[in-house]
């Protein structure tokens, strides 16, 4: 009975997810001077978790055969339906408009899961990077795992390096890859625990791509800080995330060969943390050039709900009720050759 009562207690605070206000105090004051008129939707959705949407991404290394009509009899239906400029044909996700989550797969040594559950915007940034068979690839903060993960959907990497400093978290990283990757393709995988401002330093020049999904104040889960003294330190160092990010981004630009491009990404809506930092190392660094998106943008409009007046090599993708997807900002730089 007592195991009853605390696994209701459990459901009942899962459901109820408790807002924590020093939090949205702040976001309205900060993002009502960025956002304008758009925040207000935005507030609606990131604080009304029960309208949130989860997107699967299935994985090509362990097919199911009923699953998809068994998706599509829910109410799913493939995203990126529109011509995007780089869409593999592998790469197969499904979204749906209702909330809710389809039921996670438990990890079970030695078999693959078929599907990845996420965020669909949490898929641009990869679709951005537009990698190829054969090129190699650094994913400089990859953990949990999901753009990793991603990113093999779409292509067989040369040799892929899935970086992750944080011990715990990059633990996590090594199950998903092994839930999701085949041993075979897991030889060509090295996962490191380096501190990512260090790697564009210990291996200058060597990637053709990378991906910098870096720490930032996470919006969604930061109003639900259930700690309100926790919620205070965060919003202290919230000042010093976009150093870290800067030194991150610069990292990557090192680790970078002439011709490479690499693509930044956050799930925060902050300009300090996106806008401000993509500008800072496009006015510090020569040899690195915007990247003009706008036409994968375009691509998936139809899914997302876009920040409008951002420049061609950025977006913002904004939740709103029924496209709950975001916060998710996406930037991509090229590196200049050298000379």
């Amino acid at each position: 009975f007592f195991l009853s009562l605390k696994l209701e207690k459990k459901t009942k605070g899962k459901l109820q997810k408790q807002i924590c206000q020093v939090v949205l105090d702040h976001f309205e004051k900060q993002y009502t001077a960025e956002l304008g008129d758009a925040w207000s939707s935005v507030r609606d959705v990131l604080t009304s978790p029960w309208c949130w949407q989860h997107a699967l991404l299935l994985n090509r290394f362990s097919q199911s055969p009923g699953l998809e009509s068994s998706l599509a009899e829910q109410g799913y239906r493939p995203a990126f339906a529109a011509a995007l400029p780089y869409l593999p044909a592998a790469f197969r996700c499904y979204i749906r408009t209702a909330p809710g989550r389809f039921p996670a797969q438990k990890h079970q040594p030695g078999k693959l899961k078929e599907y990845y559950l996420l965020n669909a915007a949490s898929l641009l940034p990869v679709l951005a990077l537009e990698v190829k068979d054969g090129e190699g690839v650094l994913d400089l903060c990859a953990a949990p795992g999901g753009k990793s993960v991603a990113i093999l959907q779409c292509a067989c990497p040369g040799h892929f390096h899935c970086n992750e400093y944080d011990d715990l978290r990059s633990r996590w990283l090594e199950q998903t890859i092994e839930s999701f990757i085949p041993d075979a393709l897991i030889n060509l995988i090295m996962v490191s625990r380096l501190d990512g401002r260090q790697i564009g330093d210990l291996q200058p020049e060597f990637y053709d791509k990378v991906l910098v999904d870096a720490p930032c104040s996470n919006d969604r889960s930061w109003l639900f800080s259930a700690d309100p003294q926790q919620a205070v330190l965060r919003l202290m160092q919230r000042k010093e995330l976009s150093s870290l990010q800067f030194q991150l981004l610069r990292s990557a630009i090192k680790a970078l060969r002439p011709g490479g491009s690499l693509v930044y990404s956050t799930c925060t809506l902050s300009k300090a943390e996106n806008s401000d930092v993509v500008g800072l190392v496009l006015n510090s660094c020569r040899n690195v050039v915007p990247v003009d998106i706008s036409e994968m943008a375009r691509g998936a409009s139809q899914e997302f709900t876009f920040l409008s007046g951002m420049q061609p090599h950025e977006l913002l993708v904004l939740p709103e009720k029924g496209r709950a997807w975001g916060p998710m900002y996406v930037a991509k730089l090229k590196k200049m050759s050298s000379t």
